[in-house]
């Protein structure tokens, strides 16, 4: 199952970064992960300073 990032992103970029297969674009407020993209690994996860992405 992809990660999502929920409402609380503060649109600070630094799991976009981090996404080893770039899944991740600035959205309108805040960043997405694209479903068909994401690899589960996490590695957002682990960089986002408020917690806003999870598994989902």
């Amino acid at each position: 199952m992809a990660y999502v990032i929920s409402d609380a992103c503060i649109s600070c970029g630094s799991c976009a970064g981090e996404c080893p297969v770039g899944a991740i674009a600035e959205g309108d407020g805040k960043y997405e992960i694209n479903a068909d993209a994401c690899i589960d690994c996490g590695s957002c996860a682990g960089t986002c300073p408020v917690g806003a992405i999870s598994q989902g």
